[in-house]
């Protein structure tokens, strides 16, 4: 946080009511395990779980101040409010009120996470950026990102992920951030949202929530780019894509080659110049997420060597299509913390691409509602028109795509039949791809696969 707060300051701006003495704070927690001695404890409440049991475990923390939403036995002085999470938010937004540093919203059904770390990467070569620790994209995790907003920082990107409408709107209301992106919408979590067009406009309003003065950063091959623009009228827009047929594109690539090893070179279009880049990221769909952070990295005042410097160095991210040494020589490409059609068939291409055999193992995929089963099976329909060499599968939905593969398919009852069978052909010329949704844990096979200690390679 930037400086100190009060309970009394806090009181004014949320309403509610004061219980004991004004108290200065300098830090917020929302974890009694993790509170240090003089802490704001906010008492957050979800489905299963009322941070307000906690005061007490608070106290003995050493919390030196509390906000809760009931009444509770305490001696910490507390601010009682109706809501604890607004409370979160507002207090995270009052704390970038009081920073200068040029704060990036970045949300997309995928490749946010991966756009956020390019981000970094490039913001960071040359100034001081926070940016979104792990997966903390959440209507919680936006917030207290926020609230690590140091004097020091230059640039601040913040990832917003949300499972239904009004999640971004929450996050970026707290966030009111300079620059915006959309990454994509597809079909990803669609449980939450009721349709596609209901991600496409639940994505969309980040947009409300820019500053008017803001600029919005959209990506022009995107089906619903023209959507996003006419809901961002009368703000700045900057387009990127992955070639000039993106037409009014003002980022995208050109010349762009796959090496043997997935990844690429390419040369960055863009109004500053141009500048040949290389990525240690594989597939095509992630020279447009390099597009993608390098147009908001400019946008905000990052140079082309900023941009080069900072993919250069990046690795990608466990578990999104991160290459691994496995056993008896194989090689592993680990896609398993999560899973949509669209990121399973940008998985299918980078995997058809490469030499050797080659074999694709699939997970269930999670939270796609009434398109489940033709999600699944559309993945057996496009694994079986490329270059593979046998899908290989666990979980019940599964079965839908072998049995719409036409090649070399098996279905496993189990996680430890399906290594066995792995561990069986492993060899120098092998290449697996293992993705599924993180509830199918298919990391799990991965561990069996991969040479211990292994890291990405």
């Amino acid at each position: 946080m930037i400086g100190n707060m009060t309970l009394s300051l806090l009181a004014q701006e949320l309403g509610g009511e004061l219980l004991g003495e004004d108290v200065i704070f300098s830090n917020v927690s929302t974890d009694t395990r993790s509170l240090k001695h003089g802490d704001l404890y906010l008492a957050l409440v979800g489905e299963n779980f009322d941070g307000n049991n906690f005061i007490k475990e608070a106290e003995r923390a050493g919390a030196g101040s509390a906000v809760i939403s009931r009444q509770v036995v305490s001696q910490v002085p507390s601010l009682k409010v109706t809501d604890t999470h607004a409370a979160l938010a507002k207090i995270a937004n009052m704390n970038r009120q009081r920073s200068a540093a040029k704060i990036i919203a970045v949300t997309g059904s995928q490749g946010k996470t991966t756009v956020k770390e390019m981000l970094g990467s490039i913001l960071n070569n040359s100034a001081d950026c926070l940016a979104t620790e792990a997966n903390l994209n959440n209507t919680i995790g936006v917030p207290l990102t926020l609230l690590n907003l140091e004097l020091q920082h230059e640039y601040a990107v913040i990832e917003m992920g949300a499972n239904g409408a009004d999640e971004i709107a929450f996050s970026v209301a707290a966030t009111e951030p300079d620059i915006a992106l959309i990454t994509n919408a597809s079909p990803a979590h669609i449980e939450g949202f009721g349709s596609l067009q209901g991600i496409v406009t639940a994505k969309g309003e980040i947009i409300d929530g820019l500053k008017s003065d803001g600029v919005m950063v959209l990506n022009a091959d995107d089906t619903y780019v023209d959507d996003w623009s006419a809901r961002a009228e009368g703000k700045r827009t900057v387009r990127f894509g992955y070639e000039k047929a993106a037409g009014d594109a003002q980022y995208f690539a050109s010349r762009v080659v796959v090496e043997n090893d997935g990844t690429s070179n390419f040369n960055l279009h863009s109004p500053q110049g141009e500048q040949e880049l290389n990525i240690r990221f594989l597939g095509k769909h992630n020279v447009l997420n390099a597009v993608a952070a390098s147009a908001v990295a400019m946008e905000a005042g990052a140079s082309l060597t900023d941009v080069k410097e900072g993919l250069a160095k990046l690795n990608p991210l466990s578990g999104r299509l991160s290459r691994l040494s496995g056993v008896n020589g194989c090689h592993l490409i680990d896609d398993s913390y999560n899973a949509s059609p669209g990121s399973f068939f940008a998985a299918i291409d980078v995997l058809s691409r490469l030499s050797g055999q080659k074999i694709l193992v699939m997970g269930d995929m999670k939270e796609l509602g009434i398109d489940t089963d033709s999600a699944h099976s559309s993945i057996g329909k496009y694994a079986a028109n490329a270059n593979l060499d046998a899908l290989w599968a666990i979980g019940e939905k599964s079965k839908l795509a072998i049995d719409a593969y036409t090649g070399k398919g098996r279905h496993f009852e189990n996680k430890e039949k399906l290594i066995v069978g792995l561990l069986d052909i492993t060899n120098s010329d092998l290449t697996v791809l293992i993705k599924g949704s993180r509830g199918a844990k298919m990391n799990e096979v991965v561990t069996a696969l991969k040479i211990d200690g292994e890291t990405q390679c």
